[in-house]
């Protein structure tokens, strides 16, 4: 074996590629056909989209268990510990399991170049066809049409949404982004697209392929009704839904485009309502408005365009706070910074900047500039962002809460930080994470 533990792994593979984005096909095809002489007998699931994607693999994954089957998923990036891109019944899989399916990659590959999402992407693929697994679900990395995961022949596949993100790769406007996230579909089998009005360019591939598009308020809808909600298509109905646990009401687009991929591969995978209540009950993803009780209430989202901003906006709007909103704030520098500053300024009351340990991170400097421009006063910096963390904790009163966000990586950052401090937690609540409609 090339590498003795995960960590080795990992870091040859960022030096591996000459480019950490390369969109494109052919390489990780090759290397794929080399793992995989034949199609595996699962079903599979291919996610796509702007927002929502990880959202929408967990109420599916859930919803999936809880119904019997064997599922693998696949997501990115990880905030915490790499290991939870690559998730098999549930679980995690371990260092072993990763380390073994990247020697067997490596061995697979010859002098084929891969890059570091090229290699995770072909490890899940290769330990979901060792698994003996009924359904695998893929979380699209960047866009669709080039994207590694698009080397599956999805059974069905779910595009969340369009909105502005990635334009330097996906193209500046959402007829561009709508066709390469419309690359995923495949003629002959369903595609759902859980919002209304998708881009021409969309409809149009849909078309173009054999595509069976199915779209949200078109062929499936929802009602918020007293007892929760209901579901309905041409063909199903399901009533008295629980409301997610993952707080939103965007969530609620989210799972009713679930059930509509769960609908179109009825004969497959086989759902009962029971199995859908529980789904929608379990399925959690860590920093997507992720509520934390101690010591004060600490709210996370991975939020980082403007889209998901509006949507942490209107979460924050819909919990009461009677003192202050701290902001522990850092994003990439290529994301549309000023936007989402603009979005969210009004339920903000102070700001924490910090720089991030990220070389495509905005600057501390240059988050500031861009505050300043929009007329934010109450801007408090540090060096790094844990930094930041931490005076806001300090300035904290009990009746304050800390939103963080702007990136996977402020997130990831601030939950290490408090991880090694953890005499600053309830001793009573340690790490305890809460459904956000219990908070």
């Amino acid at each position: 074996m090339r590498f003795k533990n995960l960590q080795q792994w990992l870091a040859w593979q960022e030096q591996l590629h000459p480019s950490e984005i390369d969109l494109g096909l052919e390489r990780v095809a090759r290397v794929y056909h080399q793992l995989c002489a034949s199609k595996p007998p699962h079903c599979t699931i291919t996610v796509g989209g702007t927002n929502g994607k990880g959202s929408s693999v967990a109420m599916l994954d859930a919803i999936l268990r809880a119904a019997g089957y064997r599922v693998g998923s696949y997501t990115s990036p990880h905030l915490l510990k790499y290991n939870e891109r690559i998730q098999v019944d549930g679980q995690a899989v371990d260092d072993q399991i990763l380390c073994q399916a990247f020697e067997r990659i490596d061995q697979a590959r010859g002098e084929t170049s891969l890059s570091y999402f090229e290699f995770g992407t072909l490890a899940a693929l290769d330990i979901f066809n060792q698994a003996s697994l009924d359904v695998v679900i893929l979380e699209v990395g960047l866009g669709g049409r080039l994207d590694a995961v698009n080397i599956i022949d999805a059974d069905v596949a779910l595009i969340t949404n369009i909105g502005m993100d990635h334009q330097a790769w996906l193209g500046d406007n959402l007829e561009s982004i709508g066709f390469e996230k419309a690359g995923i579909m495949r003629r002959g089998r369903p595609v759902i697209f859980a919002n209304t009005n998708p881009p021409c360019s969309l409809v149009a591939h849909a078309e173009n392929v054999g595509a069976e598009l199915s779209v949200f308020e078109q062929a499936y809808q929802y009602q918020v009704v007293e007892s929760g909600w209901r579901w309905q298509s041409a063909n199903s109905r399901r009533e008295a839904l629980p409301m997610p646990a993952m707080r939103g009401d965007y969530q609620l687009k989210n799972a009713a485009g679930v059930l509509m991929v769960l609908e179109s591969v009825r004969d497959q995978l086989a759902v009962t309502q029971a199995n859908v209540r529980t789904g929608l009950l379990d399925a959690y993803v860590l920093g997507r408005f992720q509520i934390m009780s101690a010591p004060v209430r600490q709210v996370f989202d991975v939020g980082h365009n403007p889209h998901a901003v509006e949507q942490l906006k209107k979460n924050l709007q819909t919990i009461e706070c009677r003192g202050r909103t701290r902001a522990v704030f850092s994003m990439m520098g290529d994301k549309e910074i000023a936007a989402v500053i603009d979005i969210v300024q009004p339920v903000i009351s102070d700001w924490y900047i910090g720089d991030l340990a990220v070389p495509r991170a905005a600057t501390k400097e240059q988050l500031v500039s861009l505050l300043q421009a929009q007329g934010v006063e109450h801007i408090h910096q540090a060096p790094t962002v844990e930094a930041a963390y931490q005076q806001a904790l300090s300035d904290m009163q009990p009746t304050d809460q800390i939103v963080v966000f702007g990136s996977f990586f402020t997130i990831a950052a601030v939950m290490n930080e408090m991880k090694s401090h953890p005499q600053q937690q309830d001793k009573e609540q340690q790490w305890k994470t809460i459904a956000s409609n219990n908070a």
